[in-house]
């Protein structure tokens, strides 16, 4: 049985605290577990969740018009994104040891020019379908600021041009009432930032919690300038080291790293997210929220979305090709996990950014809708089984730029209250 009580601290911090220790070496491990010893101390001092432990909260001013604690709760606004102007990143090393082998080419090609034209107007065309099936389900749509992203640009530390607004799950997390700006790990995604700043603005100026992370520079010391990619095969080595292309050089992470289950949100060190910008998300969140490191088989960490998607309490997506290691916290706890089918999109359809499992980066718009690619009936078929209505819209040439629905979407208000699903 699924068993939901308002919790704080816990022996998982501890278990996260020595994952993340093992991997930096010592000197880390007792810098990571001092700070999680001091949050449990700080958390003890208070009265920790006594007669109203089973009690779900709302922290949230009531006329604030930004609150979502998880992936379920009914959607009532939301941002999506744009691929207007969408550019090709510089073939850099952060671009080649996220990317598939394949496209290598194209990016060496095309880097810092714009996709190809047909392309982008046939995604815009499908993003702008989806907008209009969203607002007759009732949800409120907000689009980011059109730029051009073929500008050219340098810092102290680099040069490069920029990328898209199509993905703001990728750099905005809401964690209750707070809009949180992710730091990013790409160069070509640096100032991405800026298509979002006039909502950001608006929804600060109705009451909205506005936080922007650590601004990393970026420098050469970021990245692995020398990381092995030859093969799918050597990737999955590297994975299982804890070896990736970002270092631990400063803080770094894309927000679609995180996934949340109200207090208790679950994240994965990969190719874009570091040790460093994950503590800095739990010293951030805490000791309201518990920061949860899990991990899969997975060559290729990048954004946990289209391998780990949580989609209603007690229930998971997890996808079959990359496992989770941690798996029996979410199965002791009573959850569901779901293996989604096998992706029915065809191999010649170009996917320059992502893998054929977008077919599960779905967005649920309350806990019996979900929005899903037309062209998937496999995965339609599980959703109704499930007692799922399942909203169909074609997104494959939006694909192609990297995301699925999750992707192309950020929550900003969902109809619930904060809750723990985990003892």
């Amino acid at each position: 049985m699924l068993r939901v009580r308002c919790l704080r601290g816990g022996s998982r911090g501890a278990e996260a605290a020595h994952f993340i220790g093992s991997r930096l070496g010592r000197v880390f491990t007792g810098w990571v577990q001092r700070t999680f010893q001091s949050t449990q101390a700080a958390t003890a001092s208070q009265n920790t969740c006594a007669a109203d432990d089973n009690k779900a909260t709302n922290p949230v001013p009531k006329d604030c018009p930004v609150c979502s604690y998880n992936e379920w709760d009914p959607l009532e606004e939301v941002i999506v994104g744009r691929a207007e102007n969408a550019c090709v990143p510089p073939f850099s090393v952060e671009v080649k040891a996220n990317t598939y082998e394949k496209y290598w080419g194209f990016y060496q090609k095309f880097g810092g020019q714009n996709f190809p034209e047909g392309h982008v107007k046939k995604a815009i065309a499908e993003i702008e379908e989806m907008c209009n099936i969203l607002k007759q389900e009732g949800v409120i749509v907000k689009r980011p600021d059109p730029i051009d992203w073929s500008v050219k640009y340098k810092t102290p530390d680099f040069e490069s041009t920029g990328m898209y607004a199509a993905m703001p799950r990728d750099i905005l997390l809401v964690v209750g009432n707070e809009i949180i700006e992710a730091p990013m790990a790409w160069r070509a995604r640096f100032f991405e930032y800026r298509a979002y700043r006039r909502i950001i603005k608006e929804y600060f100026n109705c009451g909205a919690k506005w936080t922007t992370a650590p601004k990393p520079t970026m420098a050469d010391e970021l990245y692995d300038k020398d990381y092995p990619i030859r093969s799918v095969e050597d990737r999955h080595k590297l994975a299982a080291q804890g070896k990736f292309v970002t270092t631990e050089f400063e803080p770094c992470f894309d927000a679609a790293d995180f996934i949340r289950a109200g207090r208790d949100i679950f994240v994965q060190r990969s190719q874009v997210t570091n040790y460093m910008g994950i503590e800095w998300m739990r010293r951030h969140l805490a000791p309201d929220y518990r920061v949860h490191v899990i991990s899969f088989k997975d060559p290729n960490p990048m954004h946990i979305d289209a391998t780990f998607n949580i989609i209603g309490p007690g229930l998971v997506l997890s996808n079959p090709d990359r496992p989770c290691y941690q798996i029996d916290l979410f199965k002791k706890a009573g959850w569901t996990v779901i293996h989604p089918p096998v992706p029915l999109i065809p191999d010649d359809h170009p996917l320059w950014m992502s893998s054929k499992w977008l077919s599960m980066n779905v967005l649920m718009l309350d806990e019996k809708r979900v929005m899903v690619d037309a062209n998937e009936t496999s995965i339609q078929k599980m959703f109704e089984k499930l007692g799922i209505s399942t909203i169909k819209v074609s997104i494959r040439h939006a694909n192609s730029l990297g995301g699925g629905f999750h992707c192309w979407t950020c929550d900003i208000r969902r109809r619930g209250t904060l809750q723990s699903y985990f003892d």
